[in-house]
């Protein structure tokens, strides 16, 4: 029987950073149903100076992060979250561009659309972004911060950061902030806005770009 999505494993993502400097920040937040297993967070060293434009928006100075080491270390973290569940983040065309770059693949590993089958894709991904214009909100703002206001979640996005989030990144544009906005607005969206729980696999088809990308996802779950 296929796994409800509240059954497996989510690993919602953001990162911060740009194409010349790399990924600065990451911040991962695991799901099951309405819980969060665990989460992971670190600055990492760029690859080139963080333009000041950028650092305008997401606080972080290249002596800051220099300190650190770079995200290329991060391949045993992320290759593994892909193995145990599929990948999630708000408008999930920049995580994954952002990820391939680092590493164009993963290792082999579960499809989460066909029991048994495997493949070496970062995605497909859970995109909340997509989620809620295809579904009630395609004719207002959907900017993350927008979202969660509208949903009512500010309050419980500023709670859930004082409790995980490091001090002094506790606001948007900030990785694990924005990862764990992505979180509430995903169980929101399987709680409130479905309207009945969805499947796992019935979940990854509404959260894609396009409507045949959605309906080749659907026709995989019914053989």
């Amino acid at each position: 029987m296929e796994l409800s999505w509240d059954e497996s494993l989510i690993h919602v993502i953001d990162f911060e950073g740009g194409p010349r400097c790399g990924i600065v920040e990451f911040g991962v937040v695991t799901i099951r149903g309405f819980s969060i297993e665990s989460i992971a967070t670190r600055l990492c060293r760029p690859k080139a100076p963080i333009p000041a434009s950028e650092e305008a928006v997401h606080g972080i100075s290249s002596v800051r992060a220099s300190r650190e080491s770079p995200f290329e270390d991060e391949w045993e973290r992320f290759a593994g979250l892909r193995e145990t569940g599929p990948l999630a983040a708000h408008f999930a065309g920049a995580e994954n561009s952002m990820l391939k770059s680092v590493f164009p693949y993963p290792r082999m590993s579960p499809n989460w659309l066909d029991d048994g089958g495997s493949c070496a894709n970062w995605g497909p991904w859970i995109d909340t972004g997509v989620l809620y214009r295809e579904f009630g909100d395609a004719d207002d703002s959907l900017k993350l911060e927008d979202l969660v206001r509208r949903q009512g979640l500010q309050g419980d996005l500023d709670a859930l950061a004082r409790a995980r989030c490091p001090e002094g990144r506790q606001r948007y544009h900030c990785a694990l902030y924005d990862a764990l906005a992505s979180a509430l607005l995903l169980t929101r969206f399987c709680q409130e806005i479905c309207e009945r729980p969805p499947t796992r696999t019935q979940l990854i088809a509404k959260a894609q770009g396009s409507a045949a990308k959605r309906e080749k996802v659907e026709q995989r779950e019914l053989f």
